[in-house]
Formats: C-alpha cells, structure tokens, sequence
C-alpha cells in the first residue's frame, strides 16, 4: 500500500512543481486530508456498494471550487480505481514531500507530560536552529517514558528518556555481573 501511495503523491508533487502550485496544493492537499480521515467520510469512501459515481458527487459537492482541478481530477482517478483506501495515505505522503521540499520538518516528540506552550516554542526554535529548518512540533504524552524527551526528527532520533537510561543500566549491571 505504502508504494503506490507514494507513487500517487510523486505524481501530484511533479505536477505541482511543474504548474507552480507547491503552496496552493500543500493547503489544499491538507483540508481535503483533514476532511477525509473524518469516520462519516471514510464509511462513504471505503463502502462497497456505494458507486464511483456517487462517489464523485461527493467530492465535487465538498472540494469543487476550494481545489485546484488536477487535485479534484486524482480524487477522481482514484475513486475510478477502486483505491479509495489509498487516499489519506496519498495526500499525507504528498504534504511530508512539499513540506519536506520547502525546507520544512515536523519533529515527533515524546514526553512523560504535557509541556507548556513556551516550553514548546523553546524546543522548536532549539530544533530549527540546529537542523537549520522550519519546524514543527508535534507532541505525544507518552507516561512509559517517566521523564526526558524522546525525538524523532528529519531521520534523527535523541532519546534521553528515564525509561531508556534505566534499561542501559539495567544491561550494563547484568554484563558487569556475569563477567
């Protein structure tokens, strides 16, 4: 499924650098993401005995004149298909590809606790300034991790969770022991 997502969004990515449509697409692409992974649209899209042609419908009477007609057009193909499943994973592909393009990165963060608004503006700027990107932040609560972050970033990871340092400890105690 993976590949022909991104083969899907290589596509659109082309045509947008082609057209010039790289900020337009990277909004547009974005809402009708959002929208799709909606439970109400997905029982429609993925709903076996709904025809493509109703399916058409649908998305003109959401999408037509807030897209740009090539998008419309690959909702449309797509739907043709019969790869409605392949949508979402499309269109999330094709925004890290725009983004990624334009110099943008979104770091996943891992915290035992919530962080406070000025605590995450501080890690984004810290992040930014050391991968020299534009980057967002995009935080988990994970309680597992007991404190210390967790960060995946641009193919990078830190990790300097309690979890983690207790298992290397853990392991460097049972080496210690048996040697």
């Amino acid at each position: 499924m993976e590949r022909l997502s991104i083969l899907y969004a290589s596509a659109l990515f082309d045509l947008a650098l082609e057209k010039d449509l790289i900020d337009d697409l990277l909004d547009q692409a974005t809402v009708v993401r959002d929208t799709l992974q909606g439970e109400e649209c997905q029982r429609i899209l993925v709903h076996p005995h709904i025809p493509a042609s109703q399916k058409h419908i649908f998305f003109k009477k959401a999408f037509a004149g807030h897209i740009h007609a090539d998008l419309l057009g690959f909702l449309f193909l797509v739907v043709d298909k019969n790869r409605e499943a392949y949508l979402v994973p499309a269109l999330s592909e094709l925004i890290e590809m725009i983004e990624h393009y334009k110099g943008k990165v979104t770091a996943l963060v891992s915290f035992a606790s919530a962080l406070d608004e000025g605590q995450i503006m501080a890690m984004k700027g810290m992040l930014s300034q050391k991968l020299n990107k534009d980057v967002k932040v995009s935080l988990k609560v994970d309680p597992s991790v007991i404190g210390g972050p967790y960060i995946f970033v641009d193919g990078y990871y830190i990790d300097w969770t309690v979890r983690t340092r207790l298992r290397d400890l853990t392991v460097h105690m049972k080496e210690g022991c048996s040697a």
